[in-house]
């Protein structure tokens, strides 16, 4: 499998990688491979769409070099996953949606804790593009910049466990959903820290592409 970090950032992309790693296990192995160009966060909705097109290009890329079983994009947006699936031979996963559509299986409850308050308004009109408004209890922010989180783990940590106790607490979430793929390491964390159930976008998305594979291997 390929993992597309679709910001410019390899300590990143290393980061999230290691993580896919774990959680698919020796049975798949994961490339990374970050986007030629564009920024170093996807923080709002330009950055979102300045790195759609180098999303697919990386992934036509890595999916012509062969060894290549599924392409998973790492940004909770999924920029260019559907350019990527209708071009792409090979099964195609945004961590944004699988993360989405694991929180709310069964008709679960379902908030989201994240640090990008420029980017309400897309999550939310995501929500509502899978279908899920009616098991959303809304979207809660970190407080603070989201490049001084970033640079600083234990803040991060501290804020987004905040974030995830507000959506169980005052919104009646049953799981959390941790709204980023550089926000990965936090999210394991926050697992064993919190009460409410975490969904971890990128476990999420690996669990999505074995079962893909799996429906792909039967038939």
């Amino acid at each position: 499998m390929v993992l597309i970090n679709p910001n410019t950032s390899a300590a990143t992309t290393a980061t999230m990688t290691a993580i896919a790693r774990r959680s698919l296990g020796p049975a798949l192995p994961v490339r990374g491979v970050t986007v030629a160009r564009g920024p170093r966060m996807l923080t709002d909705p330009e950055s979102l769409r300045a790195a759609a097109p180098e999303v697919l290009a990386a992934g036509l890329r890595a999916a012509s070099e062969g060894d290549c079983a599924a392409l998973l994009v790492a940004a909770f947006g999924d920029p260019g996953v559907p350019a990527l699936r209708a071009a792409s031979t090979v099964p195609v996963v945004g961590i944004g949606e699988a993360a989405l559509l694991e929180a709310a299986a069964d008709g679960t409850r379902f908030g989201i804790a994240t640090t990008t308050p420029l980017l309400a308004d897309t999550i939310h009109a995501r929500v509502i593009a899978l279908g899920l408004a009616d098991r959303y209890t809304g979207l809660r922010l970190t407080a603070g910049a989201p490049e001084r989180l970033s640079a600083d783990p234990e803040l991060l940590l501290d804020r987004l466990e905040r974030a995830v106790r507000a959506c169980a607490e005052r919104d009646g979430a049953e799981a959390v959903v941790i709204g980023g793929g550089p926000l990965g390491e936090a999210a394991e964390r926050l697992q064993a820290r919190c009460a409410v159930r975490v969904v971890a976008p990128i476990p999420a998305a690996c669990r999505a592409v074995t079962r893909l594979l799996a429906v792909r291997s039967r038939g």
